[in-house]
This record gives structure tokens, sequence and C-alpha cells, in this order.
């Protein structure tokens, strides 16, 4: 593997994609087992290459989970902001629920 990025920090097919390509798998093979074009394989072990510093729970609130929060805390419910998205209520919930989720994971990593 010639990057400097650890293995939990990569998805299970980025993982999956550089295992076989140790192994000496072609991409074309690859690409074939994965159902999926040689271009995007090639593309997976590209991305492999880019630092990473951490999981998914580390980085900012995406702009949909910032959105929802103010909207919230504004005392929207969750009907109107599902609306506003096109979306169902289950769904909003939810994402507000994964903000909640970051925003304590990111509170507890900085103590």
């Amino acid at each position: 593997m010639s990057n400097a990025i650890s293995p939990e920090n990569l998805r299970p097919v980025e993982r999956r994609v550089l295992d076989m390509q140790r192994e000496g798998v072609v991409i074309d093979e690859i690409a074939s087992r994965l159902r999926r074009t040689p271009e995007f394989v090639a593309r997976i072990i590209g991305w492999t290459e880019i630092p990473r510093n951490g999981t998914t729970a580390d980085r900012d609130l995406t702009p949909m989970q910032r959105r929802v929060l103010d909207l919230r805390a504004n005392g929207e419910s969750y009907q109107d902001i599902a609306a506003k998205f096109r979306k169902g209520e289950a769904y909003i919930r939810q994402v507000e629920g994964l903000a909640y989720f970051k925003e304590s994971q990111r509170l507890l990593s900085r103590d």
C-alpha cells in the first residue's frame, strides 16, 4: 500500500480494493468482481491516496444538519422542515439526531 492512511480510516470498499490489488488482481478483474467500471476502481485507488484525519464522526456538520438544527432552534416543526426539504418527518428527526450525536462526539473529543 503506497499510502500512509491507516486501514481503519478507509471505507470497506477501499480496503477490499486495496487488498485485491495487493494480491496482484488487475484493475479490470477487480472492477468485474465489484460490478463496477475499471475507471471507478481506479478512482477508489486514487481516493485512498488522499490524506484523512479521522472518521466521519470527526467531521463538521453537513449543511443540511446545520440548517435543520437552526430551524428547530427557531421553533419550526418537523412537519414544516420536512416540507422544505421534501423529505419525511422521520428523516428530519434522523438528521437532527445525527447532528446532535456528532456535536456530542466533537465535544467529548476536546476534553
